[in-house]
């Protein structure tokens, strides 16, 4: 009961890397950067959704709602302001900016909502489930990370396969200059890109900080480094492959802290990583591209 304990907190936790590695792989996969200023937008998703929670006294609902709409406005202006004008620049550039929005965005909630952590209350209302006679409790968070992830990997996959702007978005992964030849506005495809990520961010926001209640301006650096990882670790690039990566890692995370070493589990999920890269680089559900010269 108590394996099944750990598994199941670490498949929840690993339903909100996978919800986070998602717009990781979408970005990298569409306009091919790292945007490691994601994390920091779960980040400010959490705290939209604590204001219109307790200060506003909003339910829980249309506070993550409201969350969704700001950290979308938020990823489309980092997006134009920051990333935009460096669309032919070399790939160190981009990176080197994309850290640097990072730390901006940390040290902006620092000085707006200052250092002291905040208790995050719950954006789920459902009570725990009770299994073999009360061995085993499956949280409502854990329940809830679950079904959600599931859900969204579910409808990006049909939205990227099915509908128009999907498909656009896929012509424009495989080569920008033709999908502009073809009528498609790159621009436009990226910026709804970063959007998308960045809605999915205030959602992994709201539903790790109910999972783990303490909220402050770094809450989501590690957790958005993580699920990097997961997207790498999937197949950086494939909606599947983050969905299974971050599930993966968040198993091992936990199994790691329950009986190993809580102080490694880290080390032990980075050491995972590099052994799978060495086995297979392009990550599981990834595939070897050959490029012509």
């Amino acid at each position: 009961m108590q394996f099944l304990s750990y598994l199941i907190n670490g498949l929840s936790l690993g339903s909100v890397y996978a919800i986070i590695a998602l717009g990781y792989t979408m970005v990298y996969g569409i306009a091919k950067m790292l945007n490691f200023a994601h994390g920091d937008v779960i980040m400010v998703g959490g705290y939209i959704a604590f204001i219109a929670m307790n200060s506003l006294g909003l339910p829980a609902i249309v506070s993550v709602l409201i969350s969704m709409v700001v950290c979308t406005i938020l990823g489309m202006t980092i997006e134009y302001v920051a990333y935009k004008p460096l669309r032919n620049a070399p790939s160190l550039a981009v990176l080197i900016t994309a850290i640097g929005v990072s730390y901006l965005l940390q040290n902006l909630a620092l000085l707006i909502w200052g250092s002291a952590p905040k208790s995050f209350t719950s954006v789920v209302s459902i009570q725990p489930i009770k299994l073999m006679n009360g061995s085993l409790t499956i949280t409502g968070e854990a329940l809830v990370t679950i079904l959600v992830s599931i859900v969204i990997m579910v409808v990006l996959t049909l939205f990227i396969n099915r509908t128009r702007m999907g498909r656009a978005m896929l012509a424009v992964s495989e080569d920008k200059g033709a999908a502009q030849l073809m009528g498609i506005n790159v621009n436009a495809t990226i910026s709804l890109t970063f959007a998308i990520g960045s809605a999915l961010a205030a959602i992994a926001g709201a539903l790790l900080c109910s999972a783990y209640p303490l909220l402050q301006p770094t809450t989501g650096a590690m957790p958005g480094i993580k699920a990097f990882v997961a997207a790498v670790f999937g197949g950086i690039g494939s909606i599947p492959g983050a969905m299974i990566g971050g599930v993966l890692l968040g198993v091992i995370e936990n199994l790691s802290k329950a009986y190993i070493s809580a102080q490694l589990a880290d080390a032990i999920v980075f050491g995972v990583l590099i052994i799978v890269l060495l086995v297979k680089p392009t990550g599981i559900m990834g595939k070897k591209i050959n490029e012509k010269v």
